[in-house]
């Protein structure tokens, strides 16, 4: 099917004459952006809540394209809100319509290899110019590994990675599949396992932030889905968090320690407060009926903590808590980190992870026997909306840091 969407929607992108890319600024909100671009306030107005919602997850920096005709007319806006899906602004019939739709992206795997010169993130980011590449190598060895003080010039690392790619530029996280540091003649590696988690070499979980549930008594309504396609409706969905049914009132508590830096009431999501935590981690809950007295921007709160309480505000159909987790601005999945009890794999699960090592160790010794030069990416001027088997390239594709 998006085959045939995209190929429907060739005639109008190859009359288009230029497009450029822009980041999403810091505190611009959709209705703003509508109204900076002139654009009608229906496409937010006259879409339903779900929708609503969806344009209140859009995060600062994130790229996006606008087409223009050759009279400088806007004709297509694509902004993406996750990895998965992609918000698109079109013309027709002589006004703009509305639609969430798949983000048309190829996933490459990747690694690179390098001798340490001054620390693995400052190497890794001058090597390949993704901080999100570095932070992730770096994260991984956080509570094992002390590099300040035992690292050596002239030590190996090697990572394997994957990464997706739209128009023609790396597109959000990197995810490491292994990686490996060796110090003093002694390597140490973490690796994602199949429950997506990390482990080091002997099977123990390696990553040290974990949320507790933020309503201890409330039913999983709804999970988590970057892009869902809907039989019956015939559309793409997304729920980027999980709702926790209880009845109104009941207590909500901060899944971790943190410092809040929203309380506040938006229109989709209601009285909402969100919390950032280490490691680029945020949470966010939506919907309350009232914040707990005291709670306020700017203030350390600490998990298990009572911020609010259960209730509807904003779009919402009936009492619930919508809870959200965010790495470094992009929406994750809350089960991968909430109540996590694992801390030593045993029994089959330690067999499947062993076999699942001894292959991603076999990559690395590959990558250390074939090294190649990490390249860092440039901008593409020629991009293309539709499928790169059916499409021409376009005009420009500049990059623009700020808003002309």
């Amino acid at each position: 099917m998006v085959r045939v969407f995209w190929l429907l929607l060739a005639p109008l992108v190859l009359l288009a004459s230029s497009v450029e890319t822009y980041k999403w600024s810091e505190g611009e909100s959709y209705l703003m952006f509508l109204e900076r671009l002139h654009l009608p306030q229906a496409l937010y107005y006259d879409i339903d809540s779900d929708d609503q919602k969806l344009t209140e997850e859009l995060r600062t920096g994130m790229p996006y394209q606008v087409m223009h005709d050759s009279n400088g007319t806007i004709e297509q806006v694509l902004i993406p809100v996750s990895d998965e899906l992609q918000l698109h602004l079109y013309r027709k019939a002589g006004t703009f319509a509305f639609e969430a739709i798949p983000v048309i992206a190829s996933t490459k795997q990747e690694s690179i290899t390098l001798s340490i010169e001054n620390s693995p993130y400052y190497d890794i980011l001058k090597a390949t110019g993704s901080r999100s590449l570095a932070h992730a190598f770096v994260a991984g060895f956080k509570n094992s590994l002390n590099f300040r003080r035992d690292l050596r010039k002239g030590d190996r690392l090697v990572m394997v990675y994957t990464q997706k790619y739209r128009l023609g530029s790396p597109f959000g996280m990197p995810e490491l599949k292994v990686g490996m540091i060796e110090m003093r003649g002694k390597r140490h590696s973490v690796y994602l396992n199949s429950d997506e988690r990390y482990y080091d070499e002997k099977g123990r979980q390696v990553e040290g932030f974990l949320l507790s549930r933020p309503v201890r008594n409330g039913r999983v309504s709804s999970g988590f889905t970057l892009r869902r396609y809907h039989p019956i409706l015939k559309r793409y969905r997304a729920h980027l968090g999980v709702d926790y049914a209880a009845p109104r009132g009941t207590p909500i508590v901060a899944a971790g320690s943190g410092t809040v830096i929203f309380a506040g009431r938006t229109r989709g999501y209601g009285k909402l407060i969100k919390i950032r935590h280490s490691d680029g981690y945020v949470t966010l809950y939506a919907h309350q009926k009232a914040f707990r007295r005291g709670i306020h921007s700017g203030m350390r709160v600490k998990q298990g903590q009572v911020i609010g309480y259960v209730g509807s505000t904003g779009l919402s159909t009936g009492p619930h808590l919508h809870f959200g987790l965010y790495k470094n601005g992009r929406a994750i999945n809350p089960a991968r980190v909430v109540q996590v009890t694992t801390k030593q794999l045993g029994g089959k699960a330690l067999k499947a992870f062993k076999g699942r090592m001894a292959s991603l160790d076999t990559q690395v010794e590959e990558v250390l026997a074939h090294p190649t030069e990490a390249v860092k990416v440039e901008t593409i001027d020629n991009a293309c909306y539709i499928d790169p088997e059916s499409c021409r390239p376009l005009k420009g594709g500049k990059i623009n840091e700020t808003h002309q």
